[in-house]
């Protein structure tokens, strides 16, 4: 639709006026092109700008449809390719210099192109586009066809070229990856073949891929079924299948950024990482090249990473970075060196060479462009210099025929010369500019900044501008500049809405004159100063956003207002709206821009919300307040979007302006459009501003996205357009003449402002920025300072005030802080001065209110003090004493927003708490059919848990219910094949079903069933809970999908049942213990009254349920579990203050009835005593009890008598009862002890039952985990198979496509072969017939005319120069289609030098010679198309050759599918067949040497338990007959053996008795014996002998005292004579001291005369010692082999005289 609109827009060319673009100023963001050797191009906005390097002359070309997108230059047919950028974009091609269309190519493409490179050779065009389609295509842009083309879904591309030596080799590099595309040729037809490059890791090494569709190397599981690859196991059946990789095996590759060509078709790659690789053309191998270091310190050196861009020269390439540097890699082998070649100011993004590579191109990231000429001088000359980002403002110099000036975002101030956009002079302001003005009255420009700030530039001398003075407004940033029309005043607008108003006249130093404020959002000021008036009309536009329209805002300023400024200004120097006639309106609608009429008080408005262009008439009578206007005329505006309106000098034109990029100049009277320009786009959002000369014959209009500023001149100005607008040129010109003459000569001698200037615009506006946020971070930080000082000037104030009385006495002009350093706005200066004059006026006053405040600080300073001496429940805030009752409504209500943010996020928090408590007890409480608990024991560390249990849903019971269905239905369709299989008699028939019958009576008395199968083959021990196994299938015969999903669903069906049974007991068990508590609590009851009346101090104890019992009580938040204390509100605490006292009173009143009732009762009746105080009765005394004895009577007696009597009596029943009670309290507590024990020991069974239920649970989990797996792996290996039918099918497919291609090449081959042979024939035809053709000449002529037959001119090729060959890498490209042709013609003109007459034989017929010269052209005619034709044929067999080579390719491929297909299927057969059971085997019955389980089972089979039973019941039979056979020949041979012993005995018993007889008949009979035989009273005489021993060891005792009384006379003689001898020892020692003295003298006069002979008997006995241990070495060797052997041989006899039984 914008096309459209746009293109809608010729018809308003009325009038015959009409403009066009004399030039174009832009700097490029794209690559930057060479045309020829000369010339180079770039796209910028809706043009191409060409630029002649040698003399720096511009030529624009324009796009028609739009914004220029990517280009590309053919430097041998010297064409330009362009694209738009319009919905289905197109290719144009234009010639140079010409700049004629060629062709435009229009393809498929939706939305853009973002690649195009030519070919090297030949007519090729290569266009690559992203979103959508991702298509690469190959065009013949001379035909304006499409040759081939493929898409690449999701593929980006960056960079795309040709190879230079083979236009058949494309490459296209990503920030991921490097693929090079092959185009096939077949005659006519074309295709590409693309291949990718793998490239290296991150680190620069290779990855070894595995093949992913059929991999070798995966590991064979013996266990747990087959290996498949990732993608099975991921479930993928599709193309994704093939190029599956798990986020684990995805390794970080290296990045390309840049790559080129070489001359020998290999690729150089730059990566991101800093790596250079070098790709093989052919084989695509890549290889890593080795950075050789400098062995130069290299501290100065730059960090090169990765290069942005990268040429080829010969031995190495040129790239460049971002440090702004390009380097010369110069590569040797697998190595290269980097060099320094060139230091350029900026980043380089792109470099090129020339054709000629005579000169190197070098592009900045700003836009400026080098060039480098090589020589033996090289010089670097720079063809475009780039401004400092696009143009924020633009302005014609006054009157505007031949400067003008820009202005960039950041600073930068251009002074151009209009002729030919040459820049005359630049001046950087270093800060951030806005807007820019032209002063009509003088040479000179206002710049507004971002800071506030408005800049006086003078342009008196173009070369050398000076900023003459600066004016610091406010601290809002600059919008809008503008000047009257006659240059007398400067209008400022600023963001905060303030229009400023300066005098325009620098010999007033610009000064400034007032303000007056408007609305804030301010959209365009407009002015009117006629000549023939003295005052000046201001109109300001601003936006109503919230209302949807535009308010007016107008005044009027006196001429004469810079000499009577003050009286026009109060004191702040806001101008007076009633002097200045200020008057407000509003419109309807909403304006994007409005102008004041030079005549009749008319406005021109441009709608912003619908195309129409207005104007409204102003009304003539005074208002107040706000006028609303409506529109006077209504034009509607083909240009769309939101515009502006400009008047011409004369006012007479109306310059509309849009975002559709079209300039129409109106004619003010009737908004007609009478001449109009595209000069910009919609995709780059219109035009920013224009300007027109005074004369009305130089327009500049500037883009606002493209960068582009385009300069428009009329093509046909004349008649009385041009008559008005000159005239009013040339009187306004003679008005100003005086006023300029006057302000240029005071510029000329102003001298230049200090001002921080620079010649790098972008540093220095980094420098500014970085500046101002350390400015703003300053004032946070000082403002941050003053709240830290108030707040400790706070607390000093608290502690003692006294110290501060002079703080008082400052006054309000002493409190405005005021930096000497930071420059004062003039606003802020104003206001500060009236604020002086302020306070010189109310002195007084002042000094009244300064002794109040005094008085009133002394006061809250007392009452601070007091405050301090209070409790802290009682002391106030030190926010409370302060007087500002707004600061302190402020405070309190931040404070109240703050308690409403806390509460608020506490109650978030604790809905969120109670959201995540609510889901949880829902999952875990709610939701469960039977809760877990636990059980303890009374006495032992035991706990029980039962099993917590969901209910069934819906859907499992269905699911249940027709598995257990179709189970039944099974079993009854077996039962009754078995009856239709088995052919029985009548008898078995009849026996049978009396069976049936009996085993039908008792499954009826049974209530559960059990399987067949033993627990062993079952896997489990489900049957000794009671549950039904019946309808299990054999672990045996799970071979379907269907069965194992039945059988897991029948095992979970177990499960339940079995915790379901453990919960059942656990209830019982549960309630038991209740029971016991309950039966503990009362018989507690008991044991309390009796502990209480035995005066006991024993604990009672009473068994609780814990948490973990009652799991529900954690659910109940109980009051003692809150620490906090609970917030009452006051009327609560009043309610429970008065139920309190109620109370009180209440039982104040019962207590007196209770007393009053009691003493009744006790005074009226007998008191009764009960058994249970016997214990606590005491008998009272008699009161003459207190008497002595002796005074009693006899009467006192008796009842002294009887009260012994009483208490003796009451203590035997006290002691009575207290035995009763102790034996009923241990009575009591030993029941209990019982009955808790036993339920202990129900508790340990029933966890006993527990573990065995949970063993049975984990078994049948296995179980079921098994299964899952085997579905899993089933699963896998389907999706392995469909994969694998699914890639078959796409190669099939591949294969009928290949072959069809095949088919299709081999008859095109055959067509052309055909052709081929039949003008080879005719070639030979015309040889053999030409001595026919001419027979009728003579044969010596026929032999001359055939060797000219013969001969061939030779054509001379152009010899490049050698320079030219020795700098040029790539050389002579290879010939193409062209150049064949070029070539032929240049054949045909030799021929024609051939068929001169002069050429001709001497004698020969000129006819025959003209028929010689037509048949030799026919014949080189001829064999040129043979020629070619062979080249053809050629070309076509090799096309023939790779289909037939991707056909028989393809065929392995299927091959091998059909292979794999065949090992899976075997594969899957074999899993189906080799179940994974669970066998239940008794603890101890397996037994593992060293603990190696085995699990190879592949020569073991599994049978049944009850063959291997029978077997042993037939083995044990034939045992037990062997052994009773065994045991009667025993018994046989057992009483021959006893007869035998029996006989021995009898003769040993017979030896014995002859023994015993020789032994008393030799007897030896003592004295002793004798006398003991013989004496009667051998006690008495044995008593005489011991008193007789007695006696003798008495006397031995006194011998043995006075020996030792000897002995100890004779040591003490031995003592002395050993001190004799001790001294003469010591004499002795003193002596051999001396003679070892000497002897050591002559010790060492031996050693140093013989010490030769010592050293040498030492070694030699060393020696001898050596040898001595290594001979007793080898001899322990020796015996210690002897002894091993021996070992060995005793324990080889050992086991075999007592073999052990070592398990096999």
């Amino acid at each position: 639709m914008a096309q459209g609109r746009e293109r809608d827009e010729g018809p308003h060319s009325a009038g015959g006026a009409s403009l066009s673009v004399r030039w174009v100023q832009g700097f490029p963001k794209q690559n930057v092109h060479f045309v020829n050797d000369n010339t180079i191009c770039y796209p910028c906005g809706n043009y191409v700008i060409f630029i002649n390097i040698e003399t720096k002359k511009k030529t624009v070309l324009q796009c028609s449809n739009g914004i220029v997108g990517v280009m590309a230059t053919n430097i041998r047919c010297e064409v330009v390719a362009f694209s738009d950028r319009k919905l289905k974009p197109l290719i144009y091609i234009y010639s140079f210099p010409g700049l004629t269309r060629r062709t435009k190519l229009k393809g498929n493409i939706l939305l853009d192109y973002t690649l195009l490179s030519f070919s090297y050779c030949g007519t090729y065009l290569a266009s690559y586009s992203s979103l959508p389609e991702f298509e690469l295509a190959l065009w013949n842009w001379e035909s304006s066809i499409i040759l081939c083309r493929k898409s690449q879904p999701g593929m980006d591309v960056n960079q795309m070229s040709f190879n230079p030596m083979n236009w058949r080799q494309l490459c296209l590099s990503s920030p991921s990856t490097v693929s090079v595309w092959t185009i096939e040729r077949s005659n006519q037809e074309h295709c590409f073949r693309a291949r990718s490059v793998k490239l290296p890791l991150e680190d620069g090494s290779f990855f070894n891929e595995t093949d992913v569709v059929f991999p070798q190397s995966l590991p064979k599981d013996l266990i747990y079924g087959p290996v498949l690859p990732l993608s099975a196991i991921a479930g993928l059946v599709g193309e994704e299948a093939e190029t599956f990789r798990p986020k684990d095996d995805l390794y970080p590759l290296l990045h390309p950024t840049m790559h080129c060509w070489t001359p020998t078709s290999d690729l150089y790659i730059g990566c991101e990482e800093g790596h250079l690789l070098m790709i093989n053309g052919d084989t695509l191998q890549v290889t890593v090249l080795n950075k050789i270091e400098e062995e130069s310190p290299l501290e100065d050196r730059r960090n090169f990473i990765s290069p942005v861009t990268l040429v080829y020269q010969k031995e190495g390439v040129l790239a460049s970075g971002i440090d702004g540097f390009v380097y010369s890699f110069i590569i040797k082998d697998r190595s290269y060196m980097i060099e320094d070649f060139l230091e350029i100011e900026r980043p380089v993004e792109h470099m090129a060479f020339s054709p000629n590579y005579t000169m190197l191109l070098i592009q900045t990231d700003k836009g400026s462009v080098y060039i480098y000429t090589f020589g033996k001088e090289p010089t670097l000359n720079k063809v475009l210099d780039a401004c400092d980002g696009k143009f924020q403002a633009i302005d014609f110099i006054t009157p505007g025929t031949q400067y003008f000036m820009t202005l960039t975002h950041s600073g930068e101030i251009c002074v151009w010369w209009l002729e030919d956009c040459a820049c005359v002079s630049k001046i950087y302001l270093n800060t951030l500019a806005t807007v820019l003005a032209c002063c009509p009255s003088s040479l000179s420009a206002a710049v507004g900044t971002e800071d506030g700030s408005v800049y006086f530039i003078s342009v008196y001398d173009k070369e050398s501008p000076q900023v003459v003075h600066k004016a610091f407004l406010s601290e809002s940033s600059v919008q809008h500049v503008v000047y009257d029309q006659q240059g007398i005043f400067l209008l400022v607008g600023t963001s905060e809405g303030k229009v400023f108003i300066i005098n325009a006249n620098s010999s007033s130093s610009f000064q400034i004159i007032g303000f007056t404020e408007v609305a804030k959002d301010i959209l365009q000021i407009s002015t009117v100063s006629l000549l023939e008036t003295d005052i000046v009309k201001v109109m300001v536009l601003s936006s109503l956003p919230e209302a949807g329209r535009s308010r007016l805002e107008m005044f009027t300023l006196p001429t004469l207002l810079p000499q009577v400024s003050t009286t026009f200004a109060d004191e702040r120097g806001r101008l007076k709206d009633e002097i200045i006639h200020k008057y407000l309106y509003e419109l309807e609608h909403a304006l994007s821009s409005a102008v004041l009429g030079f005549q009749s008080n008319q406005i021109y408005g441009f709608c912003s919300q619908v195309p129409y262009i207005c104007s409204y008439l102003l009304p003539e009578e005074e208002h107040t307040g706000i006028y609303i206007l409506k529109p006077y005329k209504k034009v509607q505006s083909r240009q769309y979007g939101p515009g502006l309106l400009y008047l011409s000098s004369h006012g007479l034109w109306l310059i509309t302006i849009a975002k559709c990029g079209i300039l129409c100049i109106r004619d003010v009277y009737t908004l007609e459009t009478f001449a109009w320009c595209r000069s910009h786009s919609h995709q780059g959002h219109g035009i920013q501003s224009m300007r027109i000369s005074m004369d009305g014959q130089n327009i500049l209009v500037n883009g606002r996205d493209d960068g582009t500023l385009v300069y428009l001149k009329w093509k046909r100005f004349g008649g009385h357009l041009a008559s008005e607008i000159l005239d009013y040129y040339q009187k306004l010109l003679i008005s100003l003449s005086s006023a300029m003459d006057k302000e240029n000569h005071y510029l000329s001698t102003t001298p230049k402002v200090s001002v921080d200037l620079g010649s790098d615009s972008e540093h220095t506006v980094i420098r500014r920025i970085r500046s101002r946020d350390i400015a703003q971070e300053a004032k946070a930080e000082v403002q941050v300072a003053m709240m830290e000082v108030e707040e400790s000037c706070a607390k000093e104030r608290s502690g003692g005030f006294q110290k501060q009385k002079a703080s008082t006495d400052l006054s309000q002009d002493e409190l405005v802080l005021t930096d000497v350093k930071k420059e004062i706005p003039w606003i802020q200066q104003k206001s500060q001065e009236a604020i002086k004059k302020e306070v010189n006026l109310f002195s007084k006053k002042r000094k009244e209110i300064k002794q109040g405040i005094k008085s009133l600080s002394k006061t809250i300073l007392n009452m601070m003090e007091e405050n301090d001496k209070l409790e802290n429940i009682a002391k106030l805030d030190q926010q409370e004493f302060g007087l500002d009752l707004e600061e302190l409504e402020r405070l309190h209500d931040e404070s109240q927003e703050e308690v409403a943010k806390i509460i608020k996020d506490v109650e978030m928090h604790n809905l969120a708490k109670s959201y995540l408590a609510e889901l949880i007890k829902e999952e875990c409480w709610n939701s469960m059919a039977v809760k877990g608990r636990a059980l303890k024991c009374f006495h032992i560390p035991c706990v029980v848990e039962n099993f917590p249990m969901k209910a069934r849903t819906v859907e499992e019971l269905k699911e249940l219910e027709r598995v257990l269905q179709q189970k039944k239905i099974e079993a009854e369709c077996l039962k009754l094949r078995k009856e239709i299989v088995e052919a029985q008699s009548g008898v078995k028939l009849i026996k049978q079903r009396h069976e049936e019958d009996d085993e039908e009576e008792e499954e009826e008395d049974k209530t559960v069933k059990y399987s067949n199968l033993p627990n062993y083959l079952l896997g489990s021990l489900s049957t000794d809970f009671g549950v039904d196994t019946s309808l299990l299938s054999s672990q045996l015969e799970l071979h379907s999908r269907e069965e194992k999903i039945n059988q897991i669903i029948l095992l979970k069906d177990i499960i339940y049942k079995v915790k379901t049974v453990f919960n059942n007991e656990f209830d019982t068990a549960y309630k038991q213990k209740e029971f016991e508590i309950a039966r503990v609590k009362e018989r507690n009851v008991r044991i309390r009254e009796i502990i209480l009346d035995l005066e006991l101090e024993e604990a009672v104890w009473q068994p609780e349920f814990e948490d973990c019992e009652k799991p529900e009580r954690m659910l109940v938040v109980q009051d003692e579990e809150i620490t906090a204390h609970k917030h009452i509100k006051p009327w609560h605490k009043a309610k429970e203050l008065m139920v309190n006292h109620e109370k009180e009173h209440w039982l104040l009143i019962q207590d007196a009835s209770t007393r009053l009732r009691a003493l009744m009762d006790m005074m009226g009746g007998v008191l009764e005593v009960k058994k249970e105080d016997i214990l606590r009765m005491v008998i009272p005394q008699p009161a003459f009890m207190a008497k002595p004895d002796a005074v009693w009577t006899e009467e006192e007696r008796k009842q002294f008598k009887d009260y012994e009597k009483k208490v003796k009596e009451l203590n035997e029943e006290r002691d009575k009862y207290r035995k009763s009670l102790e034996a009923e309290l241990k009575k009591l507590q030993n029941s209990i002890q019982e009955s808790t024990q036993a339920f202990d020991e129900h508790l340990k069974r029933l966890f006993e039952r527990r573990v065995k239920a949970e063993m049975v649970t984990n078994q049948e989990e296995l179980k079921i985990s098994n299964l899952a797996f085997s579905l899993l792996l089933d699963e896998e290996l389907s999706s392995r198979e469909k994969f694998l039918n699914n890639y078959l099918t796409r190669k099939q497919h591949e294969k009928s496509q290949t072959s069809e291609a095949v088919r299709k090449s081999r008859e095109d081959l055959d067509v052309y072969k055909e052709h081929y042979d039949n003008l080879l024939a005719e070639d030979k035809v015309m040889d053999r017939s030409f001595k026919k053709e001419f027979s009728e000449i003579p044969g010596h002529q026929v032999d001359i005319l055939y060797k000219l037959f013969k001969r061939r001119p030779r054509i001379s090729k152009q010899k490049t120069h050698s320079e030219t060959t020795s700098v040029v890498p790539f050389g002579e490209l290879p010939g193409s289609g062209k150049l064949n042709k070029d070539a032929f013609a240049q054949l045909m003109k030799a021929m024609d030098e051939l068929d001169n007459i002069s050429n001709m034989p001497e004698g020969l017929d000129p006819l025959v010679w003209n028929h010689f010269c037509m048949t030799r052209r026919a014949k080189v005619e001829n064999e040129q198309k043979v020629k070619q034709k062979a080249a053809d044929l050629l070309e076509m067999a090799t096309f023939l050759q790779k289909r037939v080579e991707e056909e028989e390719k393809v065929q392995q491929e299927i091959e091998r599918v059909f292979h794999e297909l065949i090992l899976l299927q075997e594969e899957k057969v074999r899993f189906q067949l080799n179940l994974t059971i669970q066998i239940l085997l008794k603890q101890g019955q397996v037994e593992l040497e060293n603990f190696q389980l085995v699990l190879e089972y592949s020569d073991a089979i599994l049978i049944n338990k009850n063959i291997i039973e029978d077997l042993n019941s037939v083995i044990r039979t034939q045992g037990q007959k062997k052994v009773a056979s065994m045991m009667e020949s025993k018994d046989v041979h057992k009483r021959i053996l006893q007869i035998e012993w029996e006989h021995k005995k009898m003769e040993m018993e017979r030896e014995d008795l002859n023994q015993k007889a020789w032994d008393i008949q030799m007897l030896f009979f003592s004295r002793d014996r004798q006398k003991y035989l013989n004496e009667p009273n051998y006690e008495a005489l044995i008593s005489i002998q011991i008193g007789i021993m007695e006696q003798t060891i008495a006397v031995l005792d006194k011998t043995h005292k006075k020996n030792v009384e000897n002995c100890k006379k004779l040591l003490k003689k031995l003592g002395k004579f050993s001190n004799q001898k001790d001294i003469a020892n010591y004499a002795l020692s003193c002596n051999l001291r001396e003679e070892l003295v000497a002897v050591s003298e002559r010790k060492d006069i031996c050693n140093a005369m013989g010490s030769k002979l010592t050293c040498e008997k030492i070694v030699k006995e060393r020696y001898e010692n050596m040898m001595q241990q290594q001979k007793l070495t080898n001899i322990s060797k020796q015996q210690a082999e002897q002894i091993s052997i021996l070992q060995t041989e005793v324990e080889r006899l050992r086991m075999k005289t007592f073999p052990a039984l070592v398990q096999m």
